[in-house]
């Protein structure tokens, strides 16, 4: 059987993350679309919390994820404290994706190279 190349969205929304000692770092909670390039931008991941309460939400660039399509995952190739420290936001307060400087910053931060 051949691997997916093509994914829904909704079927990577609550796919784990982890890191590549198998750490778990979340898991994924939306995707971020550039609409004007077609190419997703951003992974929202949340981590944290209880239950689904406190979780702190992380803009990932995209590229920085892995497939992991055996175990259904994603992987993040970053220490677990890296993103503790990461620039985050709450669900009620996201910040402005389409800024260039932010994605720049964020971008950097993961070692990821801009898509744009």
């Amino acid at each position: 059987m051949s691997k997916a190349n093509v994914l829904s969205g909704s079927s990577v929304t609550g796919d784990d993350v982890v890191n590549g000692a198998g750490e778990n770092l979340g898991s994924i909670y939306d995707l971020m679309l550039d609409v004007e390039s077609g190419i997703i931008a951003y992974a929202v991941l949340s981590f944290g919390g209880f239950l689904g309460m406190g979780d702190k939400l992380f803009a990932v660039p995209w590229g920085a994820l892995r497939l992991d399509q055996a175990k259904k995952r994603f992987v993040l190739n970053v220490p677990k404290e890296t993103l503790e420290k990461a620039p985050g936001f709450n669900k009620d307060d996201w910040p402005d994706f389409a800024d260039r400087d932010l994605g720049a910053s964020l971008y950097s931060y993961y070692g990821t190279k801009a898509y744009w």
